[in-house]
């Protein structure tokens, strides 16, 4: 799911690959990540993908000023599981700024009207990470290394956002890998 140390393992036709990458820049910090497929991928994988991706900007869509934390977990939470996806609890995403991960925690679960109220320029960093089965995570003996307690496949997306009156905006882009792949343009473009 997320933090695997690279192997000797090498990448095959149908394999998913998540890669998360943070970068600082004049004191700030951004914080991405995207799911790619490698190759063709079975409907699973390809579901997987697209859900989770369309989840994020169903989160994003309730960034907005005077929202609540909840709301932004549940429209991702509910949009998941309606497509019988587990959606992790262990790991969430964050606030971003100054440091990588500061406050406040942004869930991917939760209930509507709940949690802290949003406010205009918040910086959040959002990322659902979904799994084909169990919520549930562990960590290999390498103590770094997040799986899927079952096995399951998982997908992992994230944008960092501005919270704002109306609409967020989003700071950060997958302009570069739509042009690559039009499989996930739509989405990308229109959430």
């Amino acid at each position: 799911m997320v933090h695997g140390i690279p192997g000797s393992r090498k990448l095959q036709e149908g394999d998913i690959v998540s890669v998360d990458c943070g970068v600082e820049m004049n004191g700030y910090f951004g914080d991405h990540a995207f799911t790619f497929e490698v190759g063709d991928c079975d409907e699973e994988a390809t579901k997987l993908l697209r859900v989770t991706l369309e989840s994020l900007y169903k989160g994003i869509e309730q960034a907005t000023h005077g929202n609540k934390m909840g709301d932004v977990a549940y429209a991702i939470q509910s949009h998941n599981e309606s497509h019988g996806f587990g959606v992790v609890r262990d790991l969430v995403g964050h606030g971003i700024g100054k440091s990588l991960h500061e406050d406040p925690s942004v869930p991917n679960f939760g209930r509507k009207g709940k949690g802290e109220r949003l406010r205009e320029g918040m910086t959040l960093a959002i990322e659902p990470m979904i799994t084909v089965g169990t919520w549930r995570v562990k960590t290999l003996d390498d103590g770094w290394t997040i799986c899927t307690a079952d096995g399951s496949l998982a997908a992992h997306f994230e944008h960092d956002i501005v919270v704002r009156e109306g609409k967020a905006e989003i700071l950060s882009t997958f302009d570069y890998i739509a042009e690559l792949s039009q499989k996930y343009e739509k989405i990308i473009y229109h959430g």
